[in-house]
Parts: C-alpha cells; sequence; structure tokens
C-alpha cells in the first residue's frame, strides 16, 4: 500500500530504520529546536535521498540516522516517538504536518537545492532534447503554471497542463522512472501518479513527440533503473548531486526546493 502526504500516518508501518523503543514525547519536544540540535539527535530520512545524503554528515557528530523506504515512515516514527526529527523536502513536509496533528516544521531550512531530470551517461541526446523542450516550456509559461497548479494556495488545482488536441506521439514511448510518495512531486491518486513532475513530464513528451509511461518504484533503484535502460529519464524531485553526476546525467534544473526539518511540537 502506497502511503502519501495527503492521509494519515497510522496506516504506514514499514520501515528500514531501527525499532528502539520510544522516548517521551516531551523529551522528543525539546530534543531538536534548530539545526545547532542535530549534532547527537535521532534523525529520520528517506533512504537515498538527498536528505539522507545531507543527515550522513551528522554521524560522525554522534547522531544516529535511521533510513525509511518513504518519507510517510519517517514521518510515522517521528509521530512515535521513535525518534527526534526528519529532514525532508519542504513540500511534502508541508503536507506531513498538514495531515498530522503534533508536528512542525522548524522556520530555519536545513539545506537548498535544484531539480533536474536525470539520464544515462550515454544518451546525451535525450538529454538535449529534454533541455529544449524544457527551454521553450519555460519560455511559453508552462513550466510556472504546472508548479503553481500545485503549489500555493491562490492557484493550486487552477492551472492543469493537458496535452494539446492533435499531439503526435508516434515515436513511441519514454518510461519515467519515479517515486510516487512525495507529494506534490509525484503521489498516488486514484490510481495513477500525478503531481508537479508528472505534469511536467507529460509537456515535455508532448514536445518530443512520444507517449509517457510512468514507472512507480523505491527511490534508490532510479538511478540504476536509468543506468540500465529500464527506463528512459528519472523524475522524482531528484536534487543534483557530484555524487550522483558520477552516475548519471543531469538535464537542466526545471525547480528550486529546499529540505526541511520536521520535529513534534
Amino acid at each position: 500500500m502506497l502511503c502519501t502526504a495527503a492521509v494519515s500516518l497510522t496506516a504506514c508501518n514499514s520501515n528500514t530504520g531501527s525499532s528502539s523503543a520510544p522516548s517521551s514525547s516531551s523529551a522528543v519536544e525539546a530534543r531538536v529546536k534548530s539545526i545547532d540540535d542535530l549534532a547527537g539527535a535521532k534523525i529520520g530520512v528517506q533512504l537515498g535521498t538527498t536528505g539522507d545524503l545531507y543527515a550522513s554528515d551528522y554521524e560522525e557528530k554522534g547522531s544516529t540516522i535511521e533510513r525509511y523506504n518513504k518519507g510517510a515512515d519517517a514521518v510515522l516514527a517521528l509521530s512515535q516517538d521513535k525518534i527526534d526529527c526528519v529532514i525532508i523536502d519542504s513540500e511534502p513536509a508541508k503536507a506531513f504536518v498538514a495531515a498530522n496533528k503534533g508536528l512542525k516544521i522548524l522556520d530555519e531550512p536545513f539545506a537548498e537545492e535544484e531539480y533536474a531530470i536525470c539520464v544515462a551517461k550515454n544518451n546525451t541526446e535525450l538529454r538535449d532534447n529534454i533541455n529544449k523542450a524544457l527551454e521553450e516550456l519555460r519560455k511559453d509559461g508552462t513550466v510556472d503554471k504546472i508548479i503553481k497548479n500545485y503549489i500555493g494556495d491562490d492557484t493550486k488545482g487552477k492551472t492543469p497542463y493537458e496535452t494539446p488536441e492533435g499531439t503526435d506521439t508516434s515515436k513511441g514511448e519514454l518510461h519515467m522512472a519515479t517515486n510516487a510518495t512525495f507529494e506534490p512531486y509525484e503521489y498516488q491518486e486514484g490510481g495513477k501518479v500525478v503531481g508537479i513532475d508528472a505534469m511536467l513530464a507529460q509537456a515535455i513528451c508532448d514536445k518530443l513527440g512520444y507517449k509517457l509511461v510512468i514507472d512507480d518504484m523505491d527511490f534508490d533503484a532510479i538511478i540504476t533503473a536509468v543506468q540500465s535502460g529500464k527506463a528512459d529519464f528519472g523524475m522524482a524531485g531528484m536534487t543534483v548531486t557530484e555524487e550522483r553526476e558520477k552516475s548519471i546525467n543531469f538535464t537542466d534544473t526545471y525547480t528550486k526546493a529546499k529540505q526541511v526539518i520536521i520535529v513534534k511540537g
């Protein structure tokens, strides 16, 4: 069962972290009040994400990093007092906090980042074609409209992208690898993967003349799928990092984001 940020966490109970005994709620509330409190804390992250990457630096400072297959599982562990905080992207964090009482986001951002699409090292033609499509979609305002369709109270849900009538997709299929547990970038709704990345990928494929096929998988399997050719590209709120660039190529970035810290309070 996929548990997205928009639902209660009580149904999400599988994780790859430890099963340590919960501490008292008051102790957890007092444990992390700022970034300075992360040293020595028990930090929850989603496996393979940049939150995981950044939090790993704190292991040398005595912190324990609990890694979960889904962000929802990390937030559930926080709700159950098994960890002190969760480091995750700001937009999913907002959805988690809105759906689950007793959680809050610290005011100070943990890190800023840029999202891009990943392609195989040997597929420079596809990378260049995606970049060209992205540039056209930026210029005509489509990228901004798609983002505003999911983020922002004033325009949320009012500016969806729709494939233009008569669009030719005769070139075949492009497979997008994603992890549909990262609202509002990708999540499940009515048995379909939706969100900013899914909608933007559709717009890109329409520009390039391909039918979009979305393959949902664990986040840490996306790069391998792209490397092996099982997927043509990966799009999952993926941050450009030097470590990832050793294995894959990235397109131009399409949006900026930030990592935040969720705590009880």
